[in-house]
């Protein structure tokens, strides 16, 4: 994780950062469901601008090719953020991946789609965020066909549809390269480059009006009256 005060978001939980994003009107806050730690502990998490890779099926003959494998472009500082074709169960990135990504300065990974070698990852202590695991490697089933475009992913959860029908523009979180990305243990959320700036002012304020709630919590005052004070409802 980058060092506190490098970023006007560096200090916010992806909880704090989906409140901010849906007070400033975008519904579905931010957040990219299903994808989670792969490694073992809480405390596990990563941020930074994000450097983004569009995986497609092996098959497909019309997407562009890379010259170079997509790990040997990363750009030091940056968080990868790798879609692949959802219907598929390999993975797209394992230990070597891992090695190769680290000897260039990437702070960690976040996947939809699925990874392995979690072991290898573990112990180089570098940050895996996925949709699951898979024994497949890539070979035969996936490829990297672009790096450094938008990746639109999808705001649907494989547990099934949305809560609520969300306008068309919000089905998808965009992530753009140099946008924004956090991955902690409650999810992962964008950030549009934007609006990095003012969702700081209202994530900052947000964490001071639930300080304050909190405080009163605990003296006893209860949860909706407590509400009721500071958020006005």
């Amino acid at each position: 994780m980058a060092d506190a005060g490098t970023h006007p978001l560096d200090s916010f939980s992806s909880c704090e950062l989906s409140d901010a994003l849906i007070k400033l009107g975008v519904l579905h806050g931010g957040h990219i469901p299903d994808i989670v730690c792969q490694l073992s502990g809480d405390d596990v998490s990563v941020r930074g601008p994000a450097y983004t890779v569009q995986m497609v099926k092996a098959s497909d003959t019309k997407s562009p090719k890379l010259e170079a494998h997509f790990v040997d472009t990363i750009v030091e500082g940056s968080v990868v953020v790798i879609q692949a074709p959802r219907e598929l169960h390999n993975a797209v990135w394992g230990g070597l991946m891992t090695a190769g990504a680290q000897s260039r300065g990437a702070k960690g990974v976040i996947i939809s789609g699925r990874c392995r070698d979690i072991r290898e990852s573990a112990a180089a202590g570098f940050p895996v965020f996925a949709r699951g695991r898979s024994t497949l490697g890539q070979g035969g089933f996936t490829r990297a066909s672009a790096v450094q475009v938008p990746l639109a992913i999808s705001t649907n959860s494989a547990a099934g549809p949305p809560l609520f029908p969300l306008p068309q523009g919000l089905r998808e979180v965009v992530v753009r390269p140099g946008d924004y990305v956090v991955a902690d243990c409650d999810g992962v959320v964008c950030v549009p480059a934007d609006l990095f700036e003012e969702l700081a002012a209202v994530a900052a304020k947000g964490r001071e009006v639930d300080e304050k709630c909190l405080e009163d919590i605990r003296k006893g005052l209860g949860v909706q009256d407590s509400f009721k004070k500071y958020r006005g409802k």
